[in-house]
């Protein structure tokens, strides 16, 4: 019996490597976003929905510079950006947000908002990345017809999961410009890091390559559906790839449905 002292104090050293060992990787504080305090004076690369995104000396938090988003009866003003995550891995995002009903969160995952801030508040979303999971998109926006909302200091802790080093960032989500019976025309915002080009993906394959931020996909079907999203590549490698966008070609008979 005098033996088990010393026993139990030879294990609580394996139990807290075991308790390590069991959770998900854990993200280093390291904010991984481009351009979080827009004191760049300009919106990229953050994509902001119809335009409502513009950069405004007042009111800030910090710096000089801080994002003012309009939402209307029609638009959420949503403002996005997408980076490279690492599979796995806890991350924490996080948004001084001033306005009414402010919403922050993760495309397809987790979000809060705020129903009113009359002064700069802070939000904060705690979010694990899936087993495969290599890109993520955070968004902040407003809700319809509650006017314009400012958010600064966006902040996302974590470890960046470029897949080579030296590779451009992931290229903003595409959005869908003119659709014809053969053609979807594709833009997105360009990316942090040096960039050669751009590949436009349809699934695994690649359908166009591009040297600058948009694109025109031909020779489709009409009333055919897709998915497109784009990595940007430069001599190094390439990024990972942007988060999709769909598109259905018209010219459907009356049947409405799409052709695969």
């Amino acid at each position: 019996m005098q033996h088990l002292p010393r026993l139990r104090a030879a294990l609580v050293p394996l139990i807290l490597i075991a308790a390590l060992l069991a959770v998900p990787g854990t993200a280093s504080a390291a904010n991984i976003l481009a351009n979080p305090g827009f004191e760049t004076g300009s919106v990229p690369p953050w994509v902001c929905s119809g335009g409502s995104g513009s950069v405004v000396s007042t009111p800030v938090r910090t710096g000089t510079k801080a994002l003012a988003a309009a939402a209307s009866s029609s638009d959420q003003a949503k403002c996005s950006q997408s980076v490279t995550v690492v599979p796995n891995t806890a991350y924490t995002l996080s948004a001084w947000v001033r306005g009414n009903y402010v919403y922050l969160g993760v495309t397809g995952g987790a979000s809060t908002w705020t129903p009113s801030a009359s002064a700069y508040t802070l939000l904060t979303v705690a979010f694990t990345t899936g087993a495969s999971q290599t890109t993520a998109e955070v968004f902040l926006h407003g809700w319809y017809g509650q006017g314009t909302y400012y958010a600064d200091d966006v902040n996302l802790d974590g470890p960046g999961g470029n897949p080579q080093p030296g590779a451009p960032g992931v290229p903003g989500t595409p959005t869908i410009g003119t659709v014809t019976n053969t053609s979807v025309a594709l833009s997105w915002a360009a990316p942090s890091g040096t960039v050669t080009g751009y590949r436009v993906y349809e699934g695994a394959g690649v359908v166009k390559t591009v040297a600058g931020t948009s694109a025109t996909v031909d020779g489709l079907l009409a009333c055919s559906s897709h998915s497109y999203s784009v990595a940007a590549y430069n001599a190094n490698g390439e990024s990972a790839k942007s988060a999709a966008v769909n598109a259905t070609t018209p010219g459907c008979p009356n049947t409405g449905k799409a052709k695969r």
